[in-house]
């Protein structure tokens, strides 16, 4: 991006909620940025989430991940998991962003924002909105490790599916992942 220009976002008509998704020239997510949108003098409580790019995961070394996307569904996915977000909690205002292409081990790929008026609908809705992103946004995660890589495939969209997984690998924090058939 050349000088002050900001990636193409899309804000909704009354301001309160930001969609981005940017491409592997737009770099880091700015965090700062999302987090200002969100804050409103009536909100007592802003809630964030940050996904970042882990440096191993099954006794590998992951190197980076790289994301691919269906961009004009992808956004219009984003923004209406924002509008359901905002149907079931009482929010001030919200904020998605997304990276595509490479994002190296210790970067974020993916941060959301939620301002409310009480804490509870602030956290509530940034859990809503990323296992929402994970079970239904046409964005596709390949893990690089350096020893080789694999698609993934998120446990939210195998459950929203009902499609059988593959192969389960490992618990941990947020259920297991699964490898796409024919990946090695």
């Amino acid at each position: 991006m050349a000088g002050d220009e900001l990636p193409e976002a899309e804000v909704d008509e009354g301001g309160e909620d930001l969609v981005e998704i940017l491409d592997e020239a737009s770099g880091r997510l700015d965090i700062a940025r999302y987090v200002d949108h969100v804050r409103d003098l009536s909100a007592g409580a802003i809630a964030t989430f940050e996904g970042t790019t882990r440096d191993h995961f099954e006794g590998r070394r992951v190197v980076e991940l790289r994301y691919e996307a269906y961009e004009a569904m992808a956004r219009r996915r984003l923004a209406a998991i924002l509008r359901e977000a905002r149907a079931a909690h009482s929010l001030r205002r919200l904020a998605v962003a997304h990276r595509l292409g490479t994002v190296p081990a210790g970067e974020a790929s993916v941060f959301v924002a939620a301002s409310a008026v009480h804490r509870a609908d602030a956290m509530e809705a940034c859990r809503y909105v990323i296992d929402e992103i994970k079970a239904s946004v046409p964005i596709w995660k390949k893990e690089v490790y350096d020893d080789g890589e694999v698609w993934k495939e998120n446990r939210e969209f195998l459950d929203r599916t009902g499609a059988a997984a593959p192969a389960a690998i490992g618990g941990g924090c947020c259920g297991s992942k699964v490898r796409v058939q024919g990946s090695s």
